[in-house]
């Protein structure tokens, strides 16, 4: 069993097998600030996953989310108790998911957001280790949540800490709380989510004390994605029904010496080219 900077963190296993075997069959690894940030983001790894013996999902949970708003039947619930309500539902998703583990690292955001505790990022680290995946997700460095930008921060230098050749061949920063419509597509990783539909919205669904609390992340997050597959392309029928956007966050795990300020301002710096360049070629500049 692994042991984790928190006494209160838990690792969560679906089918039962060991935690030691459930974490060395990922493939694919996803981090996440918060219970339902996975099956917001992550669904791409989710659905590599599913249904299948050769390929798993693991997600990582990295606070505690005592924080989240709520209303209703939860109205009343302290912080300590919505915590437990959050890890309950949590699971249940990784039960509808088929996922290999789910992993709850139990900080608080203050911690994360805390550029001098490295808890965290030893926790990653070890994770990332032991899991070994080929694709990892984690949030978007243009996010809108500083929670969210702070665990892919801490995340990117978890990977960073280990060799190379135990690094995933693929990262991306993945939509919660700033959409990446805004990307030029040549720059989009475009995630195609047709199949199974009725599992990516009870991924979401099953998150009761968010939706019935006073957030519609089921309707909002598949509206979204309905939303993306339709105005990806404006000369051509839809090539899908649901899509995902992500960052690549790529060459920050493979060049230690690229910041990621520079990497996101890259993308920023294209997007504007390209507005201006329109502008100008239709003669409003």
């Amino acid at each position: 069993m692994m042991e984790f900077m928190k006494v209160s963190a838990e690792v969560f296993v679906p089918d039962g097998v060991s935690a030691h075997e459930a974490l060395a069959r990922t493939t694919h690894l996803a981090v996440g600030a918060h219970q339902d940030d996975l099956e917001i983001m992550a669904l791409d790894g989710i659905l590599a996953g599913f249904g299948r013996s050769d390929r798993w999902f693991t997600g990582v949970i990295v606070t505690n989310g005592a924080g989240s708003p709520r209303d209703g039947l939860y109205g009343s619930y302290t912080d300590v108790e919505m915590q437990e309500v959050r890890r309950r539902e949590q699971r249940k998703a990784a039960v509808v998911g088929e996922y290999s583990a789910v992993i709850f690292l139990d900080y608080s955001s203050a911690e994360l957001k805390d550029a001098a505790d490295t808890r965290a990022i030893q926790d990653l680290a070890a994770l990332a280790k032991r899991c070994r995946p080929e694709v990892a997700y984690v949030h978007n460095l243009a996010d809108k949540h500083p929670t969210h930008v702070a665990v892919a921060l801490r995340f990117i230098s978890a990977l960073r800490s280990l060799p190379f050749e135990e690094r995933p061949s693929k990262v991306y920063g993945c939509e919660v709380w700033r959409d990446l419509d805004w990307m030029v597509d040549s720059d989009k990783v475009i995630f195609k989510l047709d199949a199974h539909e009725n599992i990516a919205r009870a991924l979401v669904g099953v998150f009761d004390s968010q939706v019935v609390g006073g957030k519609r992340y089921d309707l909002a997050t598949m509206g979204r994605r309905r939303a993306h597959a339709t105005y990806l392309e404006s000369h051509a029928v839809d090539a899908a029904q649901s899509v995902d956007f992500a960052m690549d966050l790529t060459p920050l795990v493979m060049d230690d010496t690229l910041e990621p300020g520079a990497h996101v301002a890259a993308h920023m710096d294209r997007f504007q080219r390209e507005v201006l360049a329109s502008l100008e070629r239709l003669g409003g500049a």
